[in-house]
């Protein structure tokens, strides 16, 4: 699907480059055009600095999402999350990063929860980057406790897991 929706957007690298901004943070685009987090209006200068695009491309890039029926019902709907994984250990909440040996692998959510829940450990939060939005995709867990080093040790046997990151 993401592939089908970047496609409109091929002969148009930079308004590609946009899209995936805003599919990353979960910014929507409202009626006017204007792009938003929830109820908050961003700025489409400020969107453009960090896209390091021109801003008339966030212009050009919210009308052709307006045009599109899919996309306008895509960002007419999509939301961002409070991500805890910066914050997870002031909570004294455990915080493992994966690295998998290939992103596009089914079973990597699977196979690292088993090995966590048969310690008794909690998952509170489950945040899988997009291979087809980010170049090096990653899961981020958050738990309900630190993640004990004999856990890690499990987690790095398992095939599709390449590395672990803890905080």
């Amino acid at each position: 699907m993401l592939n089908e929706l970047f496609k409109k957007f091929e002969k148009h690298p930079a308004q590609e480059k946009v899209l995936k901004l805003l599919f990353n943070r979960g910014f929507r685009v409202s009626e006017k055009g204007k792009v938003t987090s929830g109820n908050i209006e961003i700025p489409h200068t400020q969107l453009a600095k960090e896209a390091g695009v021109d801003r008339r491309v966030i212009d050009a890039t919210t009308e052709t999402i307006l045009s599109d029926k899919l996309l306008k019902s895509i960002f007419a709907n999509i939301q961002s999350i409070a991500f805890l994984r910066d914050v997870a250990p002031l909570m004294d909440l455990g915080v493992i990063v994966i690295t998998p040996n290939n992103a596009y692998s089914s079973g990597i959510l699977s196979d690292v929860a088993g090995v966590i829940s048969t310690y008794g450990i909690s998952i509170r939060q489950a945040v899988s980057d997009d291979p087809y939005l980010t170049e090096d995709p990653r899961l981020t867990l958050i738990t309900d406790k630190k993640i004990p080093g004999e856990v890690v040790d499990l987690i790095l046997e398992l095939p599709n897991v390449k590395g672990i990151s803890i905080y």
